[in-house]
């Protein structure tokens, strides 16, 4: 018996060994996201006042995609990152409008790596779902510490969060961590970083700060540093924070030695934003535009360990590569449910003699009401904007001269290959991904005017302006029983009456204005087949609560209406909080 039990430790110490030789020989993989930061915002790419020393060092030690797109809005981006599946296709297609989700079934980056026996973490911006099924822990990330919404302020967001000592969600838990929040990511990161490390397991980190999206809210002494400049000072800090962090990323590798066996990857979601006026690198347009200042990036990847040749490649590349693109740098097993948009780059990354990305269309569309030709198609340096309007970036880098009536050949081509993709796309853009409501994974849960069918209402100075919008919501009903539904006009944490106004709200950099008072004197709830009432809002009150029976089904919508005493509908309640009992 001593002899068996000897030979089942000698078993145990071989597979022991054998599994972490495996995790060391796996590359771990960090992929860095920033927020609203251009291709124009690197001292690299040739901004003339701002620094970026770390980005920049980064830059010239990788692979650096010159011609990589993504999407000209940051939810879009960060669908496409995750599933390798075009916007339009995967669901997540907008930053609120009931389309920032993604479709059920199709895995996510995290999930992949999950299943891989990687350790997997997010810590900064999601934008990918609010509420279950759509959180980070729901979609393959083990660790993940987050806000809601596009960002700190937000609709979605806790009530009078601020950059500084602001309070986020740990695995769906809400805490206060002290300090400026793009040091709270990388603080967390770091600490991770160096928990995988100790427990030498491999890792998948994603890192997508808020920054430097608005409220450009940053310390003085970044201000400072481009007081004069010629920029935006605000902005140009936050991105000088921003390249701080980074400088301690790569030193924490390199003291870790994680360095030479590590897949660092940076970009940023969308073409630029404040520091367009300033500097564009030569390129027409800016976020939310089809032009090239609104959907090209400046994307570096680097992992010295796989012999990735630091070069410069302008092969034409787009977000929904880099998915397909670890998978083989990784030696992962693709899922068989995973069909991705995007192609690998492992072998072009590699240098590889005569490497190329293979020559194909790509097509750059997103959107609360996604329109057919409300595009940028792209073939090589083509670029057709809005169906009608071609550009020759080899000659015309600015996109100013249309020369479809020269290249009808070219201009046919472009239009023939999305039409075929859209025939694919366009049914699914018609069918929403409902919100779920009623799950023992999240009761009660709460809804915004961020979510609202095919609007736009999603920052807190729509609320605090009383913008007079509505939609639906679209839901489904996952479980029996009967539903406790409390409209109101202020969240829960504003602790205000659905007809008063609410002070400014002073932030450590910055505030938000006061909220308007509106004169609600009824509001109306509608279950799509299942209930309507409508009931007066008594004076002060801060909710008005609808009790109804509800069964589980497919999906349906809900909507609030709120009206004064003579019957004018105003808007729509912006919160719904949904209990089942």
């Amino acid at each position: 018996m001593r002899r068996y039990v000897s030979s089942l430790a000698v078993v145990a110490l071989v597979l022991t060994s054998a599994t972490h030789a495996l995790a060391a020989a796996r590359p771990n993989v960090i992929v860095v996201l920033s927020d609203d930061q251009g291709f124009g915002d690197f001292s690299f790419t040739g901004n003339p006042a701002l620094k970026t020393p770390n980005l920049d060092a980064l830059a010239r030690q990788s692979v650096r995609l010159m011609d990589f797109h993504v999407a000209p809005m940051c939810t879009p981006t960060r669908g496409q990152l995750m599933t390798g599946v075009d916007a339009c296709r995967n669901g997540a297609t907008s930053v609120c409008a009931g389309r920032s989700f993604i479709r059920p079934g199709i895995p996510t980056m995290a999930d992949i790596f999950s299943s891989a026996g990687y350790k997997t973490a997010l810590f900064g911006k999601w934008h990918l779902g609010d509420s279950y099924p759509n959180l980070p822990n729901n979609r393959g990330f083990q660790e993940a510490v987050y806000h809601l919404g596009w960002g700190i302020t937000s609709m979605a967001d806790l009530w009078q969060n601020d950059y500084f000592d602001g309070r986020f969600r740990h695995n769906g838990v809400l805490h206060e961590y002290p300090g400026y929040c793009t040091d709270v990511w990388f603080n967390l990161s770091l600490d991770w970083i160096k928990q995988r490390k100790a427990a030498d397991e491999s890792f998948f980190l994603y890192l997508p700060t808020n920054a430097p999206h608005g409220p450009l809210w940053v310390a003085d002494k970044y201000k400072q540093m481009y007081a004069g400049s010629g920029g935006p000072p605000n902005f140009f800090g936050m991105i000088a924070n921003l390249d701080e962090n980074m400088g301690r990323l790569v030193k924490t590798l390199d003291e870790t030695g994680l360095a030479d066996n590590t897949i660092l990857i940076f970009f940023h979601d969308n073409g630029g934003t404040a520091g367009v006026n300033f500097y564009n690198a030569g390129m027409r347009g800016r976020k939310t535009t089809y032009y090239e200042g609104g959907h090209r990036a400046f994307c570096t990847i680097r992992w010295p360990g796989g012999k990735l040749i630091s070069q410069s490649v302008d092969d034409l590349c787009e977000v929904q590569d880099l998915l397909p693109t670890l998978i083989d740098l990784c030696s992962i097993e693709k899922p068989a449910s995973a069909k991705f948009d995007g192609t690998s780059l492992a072998t072009v990354l590699r240098g590889a003699a005569g490497a190329k990305v293979p020559e194909r269309t790509l097509v750059v569309q997103y959107g609360q009401k996604p329109a057919k030709f409300d595009s940028c198609v792209m073939r090589n340096k083509w670029r057709l904007v809005g169906g009608d309007e071609l550009y020759d970036l080899r000659s015309d880098p600015a996109q100013k001269t249309n020369v479809a009536d020269k290249q009808p050949e070219v201009l046919k081509q472009l239009r023939s290959d999305y039409e075929k993709w859209w025939n694919e796309v366009e049914p699914l853009l018609a069918d929403p991904v409902p919100i779920v409501i009623g799950a023992k994974e999240e009761n009660p849960m709460t809804l915004s005017a961020a979510d609202w069918w095919n609007v736009y209402c999603d920052n807190m100075n729509n609320l605090r302006e009383g913008k007079e919008t509505n939609s639906v919501w679209n839901i489904r009903v996952v479980e029996n029983g009967q539903y406790e539904i409390a409209l109101r006009r202020w969240p829960k944490e504003a602790d205000a009456g659905i007809a008063a106004g609410v002070p400014a709200f002073k932030a450590v950099d910055g505030g938000l204005q006061a909220g308007k008072a509106l004169p609600i004197a009824k509001i109306r709830l509608k279950i799509d087949g299942a209930f309507d009432e409508t009931k007066p809002v008594p004076a002060g009150a801060k909710e008005v609560v609808f009790t109804t029976p509800l069964k589980a089904g497919p999906k349906t919508t809900m909507q609030s209406f709120c009206y004064d005493e003579g019957g004018k509908e105003l808007c729509g309640a912006y919160f719904a909080y949904v209990t089942r009992k």
